[in-house]
């Protein structure tokens, strides 16, 4: 297994055939790591063949779950702790927090993961790069994010999880070339500026994490269209997870985002658990390759997608992956029409008057009941019919709204999770 991951190793511009044929050697030494060092995975993988599974017979391998990590979390991890460099976590099935460890090689394939993606986007050795974004508080992304603009070369700025007025003051005096952050925190960061009249035209790229800003068609969501008013050109998209210990980076093309090629083997899975089509949405399955703290075969991540496979234009022959188009648990069921919690966002992100919302959703199996907690600017004069109106000339559903507080959205939004939090499940399974 690699213990090294340098940024001249990236091969993504080998050909689809030479991507396939490396795939196929990493793949190898990742199960047979697997089947030597993983409890659970010595466990899972007792009665298949011991022969090398390349990525055409990938599929001979069950899925790995969410609920497998809950059950069996430390089961899952293949070094002694005296090896382990980090422990972040993520939320559990059971209701019990999952822990994801990382070796030292891990945190390096994190770097060099990132430092991968923000050569694709256009940051360069040269730039500064403002990160709004935590590195703390079991953080694995902030960490990944800074080791990989150092490993870049590039100048990391770590002003995190602060007022948009402290990263004004920062783009004032620094004048970053990068921002790397939540896109919906970065949009009213562009607005405070533009009121304020600070000078931000030094940013030339702006990596969004967290929240989409492209739709199936690759277009800009309104949030996306909201931040390239302030910085044309500048967006670009990522998709990421503690678990798959990799992200997916939009390059200068924004159609799609680029797994390095000698990270991951990305599959789209339907229900029945089959592989779909490129370009036939379903779930998506990450196998992360050269890890080592605590390697997953086949990981269901629950979000759903569709992949590109044809070239990029940027010289890239990975395929890439579409914008993410919802969770598979946040499937909204609502009197016959079937749909997800981003229809509804979409449209609350175009309606200026709204500075903060979330949803709650409640009901049984049959239909789900939804309900938008909008909170207003200042001054604003919109109702919460107008705003259910709007949602319902898009989506042809009737919402119930109710306007609140801004400090009462912002508490629930922001105040249990690193990210913003806008869908509350509530409904009886």
């Amino acid at each position: 297994m690699r213990n090294r991951f340098d940024l001249n190793d990236d091969c993504s511009m080998l050909s689809a055939a030479e991507i396939t044929q490396l795939q196929n050697k990493l793949l190898a030494e990742q199960i047979a790591y697997c089947r030597q060092n993983s409890p659970f995975y010595r466990e899972r993988l007792k009665n298949l063949p011991e022969r090398d599974f390349d990525t055409g017979f990938l599929q001979d391998i069950p899925v790995t779950t969410k609920n497998d990590l809950a059950l069996h979390n430390e089961d899952f991890f293949a070094l002694p702790m005296r090896d382990i460099a980090d422990i972040c976590f993520t939320s559990g099935t059971t209701g019990e927090p999952c822990k994801i460890v990382y070796s030292a090689s891990d945190l390096d394939r994190l770097a060099y993961n990132d430092a991968c993606g923000f050569k694709a986007a256009g940051i360069t050795p040269e730039d500064k790069v403002l990160l709004t974004c935590t590195i703390d508080r079991c953080f694995i992304a902030g960490l990944a994010y800074y080791g990989g603009v150092v490993k870049l070369g590039a100048a990391a700025i770590r002003n995190g999880l602060n007022t948009v007025a402290s990263h004004a003051q920062i783009i004032r005096s620094v004048k970053p070339d990068a921002i790397v952050g939540v896109p919906s925190f970065i949009a009213k960061l562009g607005q405070y500026l533009a009121d304020e009249k600070i000078d931000a035209s030094s940013v030339k790229t702006i990596v969004c994490i967290g929240e989409p800003v492209r739709t199936r068609s690759m277009e800009l969501t309104p949030l996306g269209r909201k931040m390239e008013s302030f910085w044309p050109g500048a967006v670009r998209s990522t998709y990421a997870s503690s678990e798959i210990v990799t992200s997916f980076t939009e390059c200068q093309c924004c159609c799609g985002g680029h797994p390095p090629a000698d990270l991951a083997v990305v599959e789209i899975l339907d229900e029945a658990g089959n592989r779909v089509p490129d370009g036939e949405v379903g779930e998506v399955v990450v196998t992360p390759l050269g890890v080592t703290g605590m390697p997953l075969l086949r990981y269901r991540t629950g979000d759903t997608a569709f992949l590109l496979p044809e070239p990029c234009r940027c010289g890239r022959h990975t395929k890439r992956l579409s914008p993410i188009l919802g969770r598979k648990a946040q499937m909204l069921k609502v009197h016959g029409t079937t749909l997800f919690p981003n229809a509804f966002f979409h449209v609350l992100d175009q309606l200026e008057a709204v500075s903060e919302y979330y949803m709650e959703v409640s009901g049984d199996a049959l239909s789900d009941e939804i309900t938008i907690f909008a909170a207003l600017k200042e001054g604003a004069a919109l109702t919460a019919g107008e705003i259910s109106e709007a949602m319902y000339n898009h989506t042809r559903i009737h919402v119930p709204v109710n306007v609140i507080p801004q400090s009462e959205a912002q508490k629930r939004v922001f105040g249990v999770s690193r990210k913003p939090v806008r869908f509350f499940d509530f409904r009886r399974r």
